[in-house]
């Protein structure tokens, strides 16, 4: 029961706010509607029980007119259920996409909102595959839901309807042994009770293991589906490291664990299957079983007869909902867990952000970007490095130098807000435009126009400035393309997509650029072309650089250095020179 009422709280948790959502009341619309035709496709079926009995009846008395009769009012009913089943559906489905679309939205939002997602894989990504929970997950969940959440309904609802009617004709139909008839009130729903609650005491001892089993599926299926993505998107570094031996050797290795995990899910369905297979076939045969000595004692009529059994297995059905469902509700509760665990995640992201101590980005008045007392640490919590009374005013061109692994970009991305892991304050100027271009900048698939103004809409600049960005930083091939689409991070060589980087700048124009080494790729001569058009095209801006060659030193007029202390680097100014 524990498991049950925690099961019940976590899917309330994820399935509740959209039904306060502001799409509130068509979602409470449409599942009252789907409520309102399952409720009236049970009281179909109360209907059609009670037809059984006049319609097997006619067959035994060969009342023809009856007969005949009994035919017209089924296919009125058959009807009225045919179109309460399709409406069923099509309102279902409506309710599902936009249900989806409501948890699609906020998990997105959650995931990406204020570098969460970055967060995230900072703290080792505790939900694995967070494409898969989001595009699969949620679709899972939305459609599984609806259609567990409604097959109980409509078995609560057909138990309490045909308890009541089996309950009389156990009266009609007394219990008959070697001879003698036996007064058991309600014996026949008593029969049914036992035998469905035997029947998911095994159900659930065989399929328990399953919930587990399809969790791993789902996640060995989104590792495999993930590093197929991975090779294809490094291509061209495995194609020349000839490393095709051992991606596939690792692409294996995953589906192995994809193919093993399989086998313990076939091996327990195979179980759960034949168990839940004869538990449906005893069922068909079990009420005449009950009932048989009754009618050939000549206390009911062949009408009583099948309108008993049919009464009967409707609750016997309706308690052994668990029984029948049970494989579905166990891919159901895996999705659960894994929809629980995103959000826990999400949730852990956030707070990592917002409870102190952390790195407080705030915006003042000041002009200026300030560091103050700022220790940078990594997510485990060991020391970095430390930075404090660092000030970068506007226009300054500002060079950041030190050794590998000092902790420059960390710096930036400290500047930038995404990374808390620390203490102390970096205060921006209020209103101020702040860029950070990469090293390897990011290239969405689209076309070259979206890439080149991302993050800004293409619409946000005009065609011609684009171009004129593009040529200016050495693409003047690719500035007549803009309306071409394409995965641009595989198209464009690493020094290309770092002079598309530069262009973004120019179009941008911010307050303070940062560039984390974002002319790595070039050669001497065109990275200095490009900062002399930086320089020439953004006057007002402050420009702050990582690099490592001394040829910098000509474009900045101050510079700091990370420098090792005992177990730390730590920030200083430097006087301009040669880059160590």
């Amino acid at each position: 029961m524990k498991s049950f009422f925690s099961t019940v709280a976590l899917i309330w948790r994820l399935g509740s706010p959209y039904f306060r959502s502001e799409d509130r009341w068509a979602g409470r619309l449409l599942l009252a509607s789907v409520v309102a035709i399952e409720l009236g496709l049970v009281a179909i079926d109360v209907l059609i029980n009670q037809w059984n009995n006049r319609f097997y009846n006619a067959l035994q008395e060969r009342n023809w007119d009856s007969f005949v009769y009994e035919l017209g009012y089924f296919c009125v009913l058959a009807a009225i259920f045919i179109a309460l089943a399709v409406y069923q559906l099509y309102l279902n489905q409506w309710l599902q996409i936009r249900w989806r679309r409501y948890m699609t939205e906020r998990y997105l939002h959650r995931w990406l909102d204020n570098a969460n997602h970055y967060r995230m894989q900072l703290m080792g990504d505790a939900a694995d595959n967070p494409d898969q929970r989001i595009a699969e997950d949620i679709q899972r969940f939305v459609d599984q839901t609806l259609t567990i959440g409604l097959g109980l309904l409509s078995s609560i609802v057909t138990l309490a309807s045909f308890v009541v009617i089996l309950w009389s004709l156990s009266e009609q139909a007394p219990l008959r042994l070697f001879g003698t008839n036996m007064v058991i009130p309600g014996y026949l729903v008593w029969a049914a009770l036992v035998y469905a609650i035997a029947g998911t005491w095994l159900t659930h001892l065989i399929g328990r293991p399953l919930i587990r089993l399809n969790f791993d599926q789902q996640r060995y299926e989104a590792d495999f589906r993930f590093n197929l993505v991975r090779v294809r998107e490094n291509s061209e570094q495995i194609a020349l490291l000839e490393g095709e031996p051992a991606e596939r050797g690792r692409l294996l290795h995953r589906f192995a664990a994809v193919m093993n995990n399989w086998y313990a899910i076939m091996t327990r369905t195979k179980r759960l299957t034949a168990f839940t297979s004869g538990y449906r076939q005893i069922s068909t045969v079990f009420p005449f079983i009950v009932v048989s000595p009754a009618y050939f004692s000549g206390a009911i009529q062949l009408g009583g007869l099948m309108q008993t059994a049919s009464a009967f297995n409707s609750v016997q059905t309706s308690l052994s909902f668990f029984v029948t469902a049970y494989r579905q509700i166990a891919e159901w509760r895996a999705v659960v867990d894994r929809l629980d665990g995103f959000l826990t995640a999400v949730e852990t992201g956030h707070r990592v952000a917002e409870t102190p101590p952390v790195v407080e980005v705030v915006h003042e008045p000041i002009g200026k970007v300030a560091l103050d007392e700022v220790e940078l640490r990594l997510p485990n919590g060991n020391l970095l490095g430390k930075a404090d009374a660092i000030n970068v005013g506007p226009r300054e061109h500002v060079l950041v130098t030190g050794p590998s692994g000092a902790g420059k970009s960390t710096l930036f991305r400290a500047i930038a807000g995404i990374w808390p892991f620390g203490s102390g304050t970096v205060t921006l100027p209020e209103g101020a435009r702040v860029m950070v271009v990469p090293q390897r900048p990011y290239l969405p698939i689209g076309t070259l126009l979206a890439a080149v103004a991302y993050p800004a809409l293409p619409e946000d600049f005009n065609r011609s400035d684009v171009h004129a960005a593009l040529v200016d930083v050495g693409l003047p091939d690719l500035a007549n393309r803009l309306d071409e689409e394409a995965h641009w991070n595989r198209m464009l060589s690493l020094g290309e997509q770092q002079r598309v980087g530069i262009a973004r700048a120019l179009l941008q124009a911010p307050d303070y650029l940062f560039l984390d080494e974002a002319t790595a790729s070039l050669d001497e001569p065109s990275e200095a072309v490009l900062y002399k058009l930086l320089i020439e095209r953004l006057p007002r801006a402050a420009i702050v650089s990582i690099g490592h060659r001394s040829t910098l030193a000509a474009f900045h007029k101050r510079r700091l250095e990370l420098f090792k202390e005992v177990g730390h680097f730590r920030v200083r100014e430097a006087a301009v020179g040669p880059v160590a």
